[in-house]
């Protein structure tokens, strides 16, 4: 190794190593300001909620807030732990080595790598996964979810994704072998347009797959629902309730679909709590957003930090400083594609994480705009009346840390979204 490729190669592991040091330093400080500061103001319901939540549903929301920062906490020192293991300490590397010695070089251990480093990865998140569906939502009373069921899921979408991923990843490989220097165009026009795809297919083959899906089977509801959308200009392929109280008590609804395969989702726990003129606040919420075009917005954001991600690849693949600084021994006499795709996507949110709080404040003033739609829509008081009964059912904290709100948060905390609703119904009065 030259002495510039060595120290280029030294750089590039100190900075990655100080860029995850910063951010899980920064991630457990945020942590713990979310746990103590929800804690601190779990006794009292905050003035603005004293006359409709109670203190019983205060104190739960809390209980559970905290329970779920703690939990992440652990998920974040596990994460770092295997992030480390898997880059700086050899663990791709070696597996790497380990497939090349009893399969030799070629595609097929390239794809062999990248199923086993899933399979593992998967293996690893398991037990929290488990802990959290049986341990952490069970004991708060959101679980539904029998075992059986919670590993049937498991089985499906590993088999969806073997069925999807494995071609997709075999398809880029070959670009990336085939289409010279610009291969990383070729992936990312082929990667959008899938994307664009799964949004069209996902409602009608892939959600059906985990959950039922049945249309909306109460008239004066679907008239209500049916006058709103007329009147906001949109129009959807049907209305459909999904039984999501067969896994959890949380409720919500939700678009699906692009164009013209666009569908109305109610859960049926929201339908179950809500009166209708609050689901018609919800459902003006959610068409708000199209309104606005947030969603086509985002979509074009996915497509220009993709394709500069793509770009970014296409340059790291060629560097050998990339995959030694990174913890791995590039194959000398063979491609090295898939190792170059595991240490994008392992060393990337390392770095994207500094810049997460502008997505989530991109996100949090798209919600504002959405609620301020449904406001001229329907009703301030029917949207703040479904928006707290969603917080009470959900146990989303009234009194979240300012800062970890401002970091994390893709929705406005509570307090400052009916605030600014409360807002709205003055100056329209």
């Amino acid at each position: 190794m030259t002495d510039t490729l060595f120290s280029a190669s030294i750089s590039l592991s100190l900075v990655f190593a100080a860029a995850l040091a910063l951010s899980l330093v920064l991630k457990f400080w945020l942590g713990s300001r979310q746990i103590r500061h929800v804690a601190q103001h779990r006794d009292a319901v905050p003035a603005a909620f004293a006359h409709t939540i109670s203190l019983a549903a205060h104190q739960k929301a809390a209980d559970y807030t905290v329970a779920k920062a703690r939990l992440g906490l652990l998920e974040m020192a596990l994460g770092a732990a295997v992030l480390l293991g898997w880059t700086l300490l050899g663990g791709i590397s070696s597996l790497n080595q380990a497939l090349v010695q009893a399969m030799g070089l070629g595609t097929g251990q390239q794809l062999a790598l990248l199923v086993a480093f899933v399979v593992f990865s998967g293996a690893i998140d398991l037990p929290l996964s488990w802990y959290q569906t049986f341990v952490l939502e069970q004991r708060f009373g959101f679980n539904k979810m029998s075992f059986r069921l919670w590993l049937a899921d498991l089985l499906k979408s590993g088999l969806i994704g073997a069925l999807i991923g494995l071609p997709i990843a075999a398809l880029i490989l070959w670009m990336m072998a085939a289409t010279g220097s610009l291969w990383w165009l070729w992936a990312w026009l082929f990667w959008m347009g899938f994307n664009l795809l799964l949004l069209v297919i996902y409602p009608t083959l892939i959600a059906p797959l985990f959950n039922k899906f049945a249309p909306l089977e109460d008239e004066t509801l679907r008239s209500r629902v049916t006058a709103l959308m007329q009147r906001c200009g949109f129009s959807a392929k049907g209305l459909f309730v999904m039984d999501g109280s067969k896994r959890s008590a949380h409720a919500n609804a939700y678009f699906t679909g692009f164009g013209a395969a666009k569908r109305v989702v109610f859960y049926d726990t929201l339908l179950a709590k809500l009166s209708a003129p609050e689901v018609d606040a919800v459902l003006a919420h959610e068409l708000g957003h199209f309104k606005h075009k947030h969603i086509i917005k985002r979509i074009v954001s996915m497509f220009a930090l993709s394709l500069a991600g793509f770009a970014l690849l296409g340059y790291l693949t060629q560097q050998v400083w990339f995959y030694t600084g990174l913890g791995v021994q590039p194959n000398l006499a063979a491609s090295n594609d898939a190792l170059a795709l595991l240490l994008f996507m392992l060393a990337l949110p390392v770095f994207s994480f500094f810049i997460a709080p502008l997505f989530a404040q991109l996100s949090r003033k798209h919600e504002f705009e959405a609620d301020a739609y449904a406001v001229s829509q329907t009703s301030a008081q029917d949207l703040s009346t479904a928006l707290l009964k969603l917080y009470e059912d959900n146990a989303s904290t009234l009194t979240p840390d300012p800062l970890y709100v401002s970091f994390y948060y893709s929705h406005p905390g509570a307090s400052e979204r009916l605030a600014r609703m409360r807002g709205m119904a003055s100056t329209a009065a």
